[in-house]
């Protein structure tokens, strides 16, 4: 474990686990959350995916909103990175595709507050089991 030289450093450790434990939290009863999925795979971090991971994590938190930010796989959309699936309570999922910095706020601003459709939604063309 690293040492604490500052007060900055305790604030960090402080944050982190006051992630972990949020985050633990709402694994309990995930489908009263929104559920929010970046895709990180090889073509989703290559197109810019972390940064919309970020931005969505940044906006959930500083909007105090109950959403649960997880990375997921290759959704299979490789040819719109980078993807983000959003679940809310009670409804089917929505992907959507070449999501960037200010489309990841407006998909909190218009879809995930309002429930506002935006461009680029991928379709769904198949039935999960």
């Amino acid at each position: 474990m690293n040492k604490i030289k500052s007060l900055n450093d305790l604030r960090k450790i402080k944050q982190d686990v006051e992630q972990k434990m949020d985050l633990r939290e709402k694994s309990d009863n995930p489908d009263r959350y929104v559920q929010i999925k970046v895709a990180m795979a090889t073509c989703g971090i290559a197109a810019g995916a972390r940064e919309v991971m970020n931005t969505l994590i940044e906006k959930i938190a500083q909007d105090k909103i109950d959403a649960v930010v997880t990375q997921t796989g290759c959704m299979g959309y490789c040819h719109a990175e980078p993807t983000v699936e959003v679940r809310k309570p009670g409804a089917e999922p929505v992907v959507f595709g070449h999501v960037d910095r200010e489309k990841a706020l407006a998909i909190i601003d218009k879809y995930i507050k309002t429930g506002e459709l935006l461009e680029g939604i991928i379709p769904v063309n198949y039935q999960t089991a």
